[in-house]
């Protein structure tokens, strides 16, 4: 039971960031809402990863240890752990940059990132959240609260 009271607890925590990147873009801070989602994605991910009973890693992509532990999870689920790795690893790159910038040629992280950037970020964030809600309360058979 302490999985999956800590897989909510992740995926609570994942619904606020999306919340707060949703805010981010429609203030125009592209950068932190890049932020927001990549912390969505890594927190919604290592929450269905504890639903199921792994211990997630401490790195930010786990992309590799869901299509190393696909078996446990439905054949639904499965069906979109390629595309759940991709946002992983493509958000996984924007982490630092979103927050430091690119410190080597000094441009600030609010001029990396464009209107463009942080809505794509932000739909993919929203689906792999979506995703990763409905195994839980597939799991579970409830709701997040």
């Amino acid at each position: 039971m302490n999985n999956l009271r800590m897989a909510r607890s992740y995926l609570s925590q994942a619904e606020e960031r999306l919340f707060h990147a949703e805010m981010a873009l429609k203030r125009s801070k592209y950068a932190y809402c890049i932020r927001q989602c990549q912390e969505t994605v890594e927190l919604s991910l290592k929450g269905v990863l504890r639903a199921v009973g792994i211990e997630p890693p401490k790195w930010h992509d786990v992309g590799p240890i869901l299509r190393r532990e696909k078996e446990r999870f439905p054949e639904w689920f499965k069906e979109k752990i390629d595309i759940l790795s991709h946002v992983s690893r493509s958000l996984r790159r924007e982490r630092e940059a979103s927050m430091y910038g690119d410190e080597e040629l000094m441009i600030p992280p609010d001029e990396l990132y464009t209107e463009y950037d942080a809505r794509e970020a932000l739909k993919e964030a929203k689906l792999v959240f979506e995703i990763c809600d409905r195994l839980y309360r597939e799991l579970t058979d409830k709701r997040i609260q």
